[in-house]
């Protein structure tokens, strides 16, 4: 599994700089473009609870969803595996906003990196050509020396001014539907 997720970064890694954009080149796209536009927060919904949410997000669906009852002995933490339901659920939240697989898609995870940028390749891979996807994403990058080192204060959507707030909206958090 590790290799797997190993190869899949250095597939996206390759592809990144085609279609990564800056935290205000998102902004101005969902604000100021066209309307043909869907901006999804593909953080799991407890990293937002913790970290912070933006509000010019349409909607929170998880690419990665922390398995709270597995344990990876290796890493110490929990396993990520991917949301199954990550494409269906990203086509009816187009659908929601009258769009097609067409429209312009950007994801946004908190460094870009890790779920923003993988995600966003998996959706081109899945058949959504204009994915875009936050450079940097909503944390930005860590300072590497300093009295702030290790803190993510370098950019990203907090560090660049772009409106924020502590809490979620409840309307368009991830909520799993109950089995």
């Amino acid at each position: 599994m590790l290799l797997s997720a190993l190869c899949w970064a250095l597939v996206v890694s390759a592809h990144a700089g085609e279609y990564g954009i800056s935290a205000q080149e998102a902004f101005y796209k969902v604000h100021n473009g066209d309307g043909e536009v869907l901006f999804i927060d593909v953080r799991d919904p407890v990293e937002i609870m913790f970290i912070g949410w933006a509000d010019s997000a349409h909607i929170n669906i998880p690419f990665l969803l922390v398995d709270r009852h597995g344990w990876r002995e290796d890493g110490g933490g929990f396993p990520l595996p991917r949301n199954a339901n990550f494409a269906a659920e990203v086509e009816a939240a187009l659908a929601a906003r009258g769009l097609d697989r067409d429209a312009t898609i950007i994801t946004m995870c908190r460094s870009g990196s890790a779920r923003g940028e993988p995600s966003a390749s998996y959706l081109r891979e899945a058949g959504f050509p204009n994915v875009l996807f936050v450079r940097h994403g909503f944390q930005g990058d860590r300072i590497d020396e300093g009295e702030h080192a290790g803190m993510r204060l370098k950019n990203g959507w907090q560090n660049e001014g772009l409106p924020w707030q502590p809490r979620m909206n409840p309307d368009k958090i991830y909520r799993p539907a109950q089995p």
